[in-house]
């Protein structure tokens, strides 16, 4: 039986009679699916190289931020009642949100005061300051602390200073930012230069902040 093929006979659509070879009407779907299994490969590879593109991406976001700063929903938690605008400091877990318009909050990790330092309660801003220089308490300076440090890589207030209320108290940077997370200052709340650079545009003068346990 070799050699001899099907025909089938087939009318056209514009009326001509004719013989098919049933071989003729597999190539076309023959050729689709050879096709398919050409562009198989590079499927795969476009898709593996978006997913490495991916993680790049959030690897090198996650780098820069540190861990430092994320956004969370503060909607049913006990942060839900305050106004837009609003700081509130969490000492015992070293973080600081920031209350946004949308039932949203931005939180940033930070270093508090050492455990005898601390202090709780409501304050406000009082004043903001770019590339402030520092003037230590008198406690400090009897304890050996120079009269004044200017602006600049040696000032332990970083690159931003927020003020609160009247007291001697601020959110500022740090040239340590190894403390970040940790219970390390005389009563200031230290974030990373980054990060109070972000918190500085945010934050307007009058804001309330209240500092809890």
């Amino acid at each position: 039986m070799q050699g001899r093929v099907k025909r089938y006979h087939s009318k056209s659509s514009n009326g001509f009679n004719g013989w098919l070879n049933i071989a003729q009407l597999n190539r076309p779907h023959k050729a689709k699916l050879e096709g398919k299994r050409k562009l198989q490969p590079y499927a795969l590879l476009a898709a593996l190289v978006i997913s490495i593109t991916l993680s790049a991406t959030i690897a090198v976001q996650a780098k820069k931020n540190n861990g430092t700063r994320d956004i969370i929903n503060r909607e049913g938690t006990r942060f839900s009642s305050y106004p837009q605008g609003a700081v509130v400091v969490d000492t015992s877990e070293r973080l600081l949100y920031y209350m946004l318009n949308d039932g949203k909050a931005i939180r940033y990790r930070v270093a508090v005061g050492k455990p005898k330092m601390q202090w709780f309660g409501r304050t406000f801003v009082t004043m903001k300051r770019k590339n402030p220089g520092w003037t230590p308490t008198a406690r400090m300076r009897r304890a050996g602390a120079p009269a004044y440090v200017p602006p600049g890589p040696k000032n332990p207030l970083g690159i931003r200073a927020i003020y609160l209320g009247w007291s001697e108290y601020r959110i500022h940077g740090t040239i340590s930012p190894n403390s970040i997370g940790r219970a390390a200052s005389s009563g200031c709340i230290r974030m990373l230069n980054r990060d109070v650079v972000d918190l500085f545009k945010r934050v307007h003068i009058g804001a309330p902040v209240d500092v809890i346990r």
